[in-house]
């Protein structure tokens, strides 16, 4: 068991040569303390870039992921897919020899990371302030719903609950719809991409002085993160942004738009490109006309423009126009479903659908890693995730065969 950072650790010099070398964070081990979305996420991420990741989970059904649909056979799919290659231990944090266990793995662990309600942990004793103290090299990576400081921060919260508060909702839908959420579980998926970031940072700092430290991430801070020109339209101009369907607020033409058969994507973010546009929709004219002169003009007379875009582009059908559009250099692009983006040639071509290595989950395929290091191999299959406890005995003789540090 390599508890030992190649980050921290000057006798290693290289980590690619190591022969489980499988990305830059080869010899990392993280303490996996999470469960459902937001902190799996972020372990992930850590292990797509060669992180060893050990999960400890509950004895009395583990994660709750693993009770989560779809499934094959009896394997929770959504389970699967975000626990592919961690290993797994049950451990029970009141019971004396669990924690003796766990102490024993916090010792050796590069970095913990947790996704409980603040103060959980502490009231175990293994909160961020006592393991500090005992384990000071040790970076603990915390995700809740509201961090850990603030009037909120004993709140419960979920991916909807943090999507409505952070003014995302508010921006997501067609005006004077219901409020909608995002479909993807962006509350979740930030504040685990944010939290990989963070621990990333701090083993790097890390590296630097010898000190671990707190990694506080909050669920709701990461949607405020996210509100991209929402927060300085509002601060700038006063004005309350409201759900626009899916063009751009400050870009037009930004938009899906209709065609023969359904909708092309179309994004001409400056005036050559939109020149570009009417010429390659037999619409000249538009280039000239006072309501479209310029970017401020059209997103002035936006619903006019994108009327008389229509007129045109219904005359053929979608794919005609992109072959149209990739001539004339024009960004643009077709609205998949999930069905064809997971059978896009492209996202072959990239390993961004990989299947998953094990048998009983039969032919299951999983995202793939998008980070693409040139040092590094591409994740091309993903290996098992872990049963719960599945990992008990190895790691229990690879503690017995560790010194401790």
């Amino acid at each position: 068991m390599r508890y030992d950072s190649p980050m921290a650790d000057p006798s290693v010099t290289d980590a690619v040569t190591t022969p489980d070398a499988r990305g830059p964070l080869a010899g990392v081990v993280v303490l996996d303390c999470t469960r459902v979305l937001a902190g799996p996420f972020a372990t992930m991420v850590l292990h797509d870039l060669g992180a060893r990741v050990i999960k400890v989970e509950r004895p009395d059904g583990g994660d709750d992921a693993r009770g989560f649909g779809p499934f094959v056979g009896d394997r929770s799919a959504y389970f699967t897919s975000l626990n592919c290659g961690k290993e797994s231990i049950a451990l029970d944090l009141t019971a004396p020899a669990d924690r003796d266990v766990f102490e024993r793995l916090v010792a050796r662990a590069d970095v913990l990371v947790e996704n409980f309600r603040p103060g959980t942990l502490d009231r175990l004793g293994f909160g961020w302030d006592a393991l500090h103290v005992r384990h000071p090299r040790l970076v603990y990576a915390a995700v809740s719903g509201f961090g850990r400081t603030g009037p909120y921060s004993a709140r419960p919260a979920y991916d909807m609950v943090v999507q409505g508060m952070g003014g995302v909702m508010s921006i997501t839908g067609v005006a004077g719809g219901e409020p909608t959420r995002v479909g993807a579980s962006i509350g979740d998926i930030t504040a685990g991409l944010f939290l990989a970031n963070g621990i990333t940072a701090a083993l790097y700092h890390r590296d630097r002085t010898g000190q671990g430290m707190l990694v506080d991430v909050g669920m709701l801070d990461c949607q405020v993160a996210i509100l991209e020109n929402a927060i300085a339209r509002y601060t700038a101009m006063g004005e309350v942004p409201g759900p626009i369907g899916s063009r751009h607020p400050s870009i037009t033409p930004f938009a899906a738009l209709r065609t023969a058969d359904g909708d092309v994507v179309v994004a001409a973010g400056n005036d050559k490109l939109f020149v570009a546009l009417a010429e390659v929709l037999g619409r000249p004219e538009l280039t000239a006309d006072p309501r479209f002169v310029d970017n401020a003009a059209r997103c002035a007379h936006v619903h006019e423009l994108h009327d008389l875009l229509e007129q045109a582009l219904v005359t053929r059908t979608t794919a005609a126009w992109l072959d149209a559009f990739e001539v004339a250099g024009i960004p643009s692009g077709p609205v998949n479903d999930v069905a064809a983006v997971v059978h896009d040639p492209h996202v072959a071509a990239r390993h961004m659908v990989v299947p998953i290595a094990d048998p009983a989950v039969g032919p299951l395929r999983a995202a793939g890693n998008p980070v693409k290091c040139s040092a590094f191999p591409e994740l091309t299959v993903r290996p098992p995730a872990p049963g719960l406890d599945a990992d008990r005995a190895r790691l229990l003789a690879e503690l017995d065969r560790s010194p401790s540090p």
